[in-house]
């Protein structure tokens, strides 16, 4: 691909987001696609232990930067005053991807497939809000939902790769 895109994943808590990103992910990585992803979390998300080396140089030695380079991972750990949004980190974190996922953002001007599982409550999705054109498609275990946009079931065979696809066409470019 010659410019990245950029999709976000959204829904409602426990709807299943991280498990269709991950499963977007792997389609994209299948087809030799370049994949990132981008996870929105309400809390710290230090994947680092109380007394350890990086955990340490961060929180003790009140570094501005820490990075961890490991066999086969990088880590990095930054001290902001704002967050950012999705299309600043992508282009300043992940300039070479072709694709990269947004999990979360719902604010966030981007193209949104919604994750709508009925234990989880009603869709965020309404043809009436004044973003609906952002929504590109409903991913779903309810057999009566129906909407103007895109439905995928998760019963249905085939139905991630016809979603790879829409999301493929329907993207954001990222551009520079």
């Amino acid at each position: 691909m010659a410019t990245a895109r950029v999709m976000s994943v959204i829904g409602r808590k426990d709807s299943g987001k991280t498990t269709l990103v991950v499963a977007l992910a792997q389609e994209f990585a299948r087809r030799r696609l370049a994949v990132a992803t981008i996870k929105h979390g309400h809390h710290p998300a230090l994947a680092d232990q109380k007394g350890k080396d990086t955990w340490r140089h961060y929180h003790e030695g009140r570094a501005a930067r820490v990075l961890i380079e490991s066999p086969g991972q990088r880590v990095l750990f930054e001290r902001i005053e704002e967050e950012s949004d999705p299309l600043t980190l992508a282009r300043r974190f992940m300039p070479d991807a072709d694709i990269i996922l947004v999990e979360g953002f719902k604010s966030a001007p981007l193209p949104k497939i919604e994750v709508c599982r009925t234990k989880a409550g009603a869709p965020l999705y309404s043809p009436d809000q004044p973003d609906a054109a952002r929504w590109v498609a409903l991913v779903t275990d309810d057999a009566k939902l129906t909407a103007p946009i895109p439905v995928f079931r998760f019963n249905d065979t085939a139905w991630l790769q016809a979603l790879g696809a829409l999301l493929l066409d329907r993207a954001l470019p990222l551009d520079p």
